[in-house]
């Protein structure tokens, strides 16, 4: 038997999560690029994210940067 896959894609808007995510970065007092570094992304695009001039971000992305500033913003998905 063959086996199918199926996808699926949800998009949620998160206003002001940049500048959630700057506010949880300088309160680390850790330098960018050591945070950068552990997400696994390079500072200018974390700054990017911070100025929010992306149209999207995946939800690992999120998680990894969440995981590093020890921080969770509460981006939830509805059901």
């Amino acid at each position: 038997m063959r086996v199918m896959k199926i996808t699926q894609t949800k998009e949620i808007e998160a206003p002001g999560l940049g500048e959630k995510i700057k506010t949880a970065r300088l309160a680390t007092r850790k330098p960018l690029g050591e945070l950068a570094y552990k997400a696994g992304m390079s500072t200018a695009n974390w700054y990017r994210i911070e100025a929010e001039n992306m149209k999207s971000m995946s939800i690992e992305t999120l998680r990894t940067i969440e995981k590093v500033l020890g921080v969770d913003f509460g981006v939830k998905f509805p059901d």
